[in-house]
């Protein structure tokens, strides 16, 4: 399974270069200036706008960087009648697919939501240090391919098509940085409640649920995304089974009631 990439809305809004995949019947990758490859996407922000036109709705995902532009709509029916439900504003994480698109002459990105939960700020906060670490890596990248030529294919072509420089990449570290600083001078947050932890599990378990429910595997890796552990999803999927809130169908499958 493709692991979702994390990226700061800084770094995706300015996203103009699109790769297509080596297999046809997949989706292309949207590159980032920062050196992301983006497909799968895992966010965490501020729910601070939801618009509505046309039944589609556009919502504002904001980090410390900038800002997220969700769209969900059509037959992403479930997800948006999900968000109508979230006040604004919230704490949310989504998992969505990138999209880049043609507006006004002009190219635009936007995520296409596959997965919603409201969290607390010590997720999003965690969501900042993990996803610096991972931009500062690709930075890294990028600035020895560019002063090394060390022959990496996409750092390469990331250069190339942003025309990228040192004085670029130094900017992009302090925005970097001050998303870092945002987190560190935030109020603490308490822990998310093991109640809270058991409803989210659960909505993960009815999202993502087919016939033979939905494989436990696929809903720690969904838990792990939102800034769960291992065994304290686990815990909740028992805690579920115990409270006859789902069962097992099978071994290493779990389905609601």
């Amino acid at each position: 399974m493709e692991g979702a990439t994390r990226v700061f809305a800084g770094d995706f809004s300015g996203a103009t270069l699109t790769v297509p995949a080596d297999d046809p019947g997949s989706p292309g990758w949207i590159v980032t200036p920062g050196g992301a490859w983006c497909r799968l996407l895992y966010l965490c922000g501020a729910l601070t706008e939801v618009t509505e036109i046309a039944d589609v709705l556009h919502c504002r995902l904001a980090d410390p960087t900038g800002a997220f532009d969700i769209v969900a709509g059509g037959r992403m029916g479930a997800v948006a009648e999900q968000i109508r439900a979230i006040p604004v504003p919230s704490f949310i994480a989504v998992t969505g697919t990138a999209q880049l698109y043609t507006k006004n002459g002009s190219r635009a990105v936007s995520v296409r939501p596959e997965y919603i939960h409201v969290i607390d700020r010590a997720v999003r906060d965690r969501w900042i240090a993990l996803t610096a670490d991972m931009t500062l890596a690709r930075l890294e990248l990028l600035l020895a391919s560019l002063e090394e030529c060390t022959g990496d294919a996409r750092a390469d072509r990331t250069i190339r098509h942003y025309g990228l420089t040192r004085e670029r990449l130094r900017e992009m570290v302090s925005m970097v940085g001050g998303a870092l600083d945002s987190a560190r001078t935030a109020p603490a947050a308490p822990p998310v409640a093991e109640e809270d932890i058991s409803a989210i599990v659960m909505e993960i378990i009815r999202a993502k649920s087919g016939p033979r429910g939905v494989a436990v595997q696929d809903v720690i890796d969904a838990g792990e995304a939102g800034g769960f552990t291992k065994d304290a999803v686990l815990a909740a999927i028992g805690t579920l089974v115990t409270n006859d809130d789902c069962y097992q169908p099978q071994k290493g499958y779990v389905k609601p009631l």
